[in-house]
């Protein structure tokens, strides 16, 4: 009777944390040759941005790091992915990470520059805008991804990452 126990609950366990076809998705680390496959961030709630460094909503990177800093511990990930497709980040990586770490402290996983927009999108970005009906329209978009690894919701990039709005529905969640 152990021995089903064990087994019934490591199936159940598995089940909840298998990956997602939408996490099942490689990126390329920042600044960096390593690729990391999203799946080893299943059974977290994922925020996913797109994010630049010369942008009018780069300040939303404090409120990034401050929301990551907060629920982190109860399961949040912050994902940031530097975008050229609204010709406002830095062309060299190296300076995307150097900005990142020195202007705002982002502890969070940042990945290398991608299409998030259009054709040439990076394949995770398009099944992101599949699953969402949103495809990001400014840097700073943001997607709710669930615990299954399913997106929740899409948000714009007015929407703040510390917005009641926001908060209100990643405490949902987690």
């Amino acid at each position: 009777m152990k021995t089903f126990l064990l087994l019934a609950l490591s199936v159940f366990t598995t089940s909840i944390f298998a990956c997602s076809d939408i996490l099942d998705s490689n990126l390329r680390l920042l600044d960096s040759d390593d690729e990391q496959n999203l799946c080893e961030y299943s059974g977290n709630v994922i925020l996913v941005v797109n994010v630049a460094s010369r942008c009018g909503y780069t300040p939303q990177y404090a409120g990034l790091q401050r929301l990551y800093t907060k629920f982190k511990d109860d399961g949040l990930m912050v994902i940031g992915i530097p975008s050229r497709d609204f010709f406002q980040e830095y062309s060299a990586e190296s300076k995307v990470a150097e900005f990142c770490s020195t202007e705002y402290g982002v502890e969070f996983p940042m990945f290398a520059t991608a299409k998030v927009k259009g054709k040439k999108a990076h394949p995770f970005y398009k099944k992101l805008i599949a699953a969402s009906g949103k495809e990001p329209k400014w840097n700073f978009a943001k997607y709710l991804i669930g615990r299954d690894g399913e997106v929740i919701e899409h948000y714009k990039s007015s929407v703040t990452p510390e917005s009641e709005r926001l908060v209100s529905a990643i405490q949902a969640v987690l």
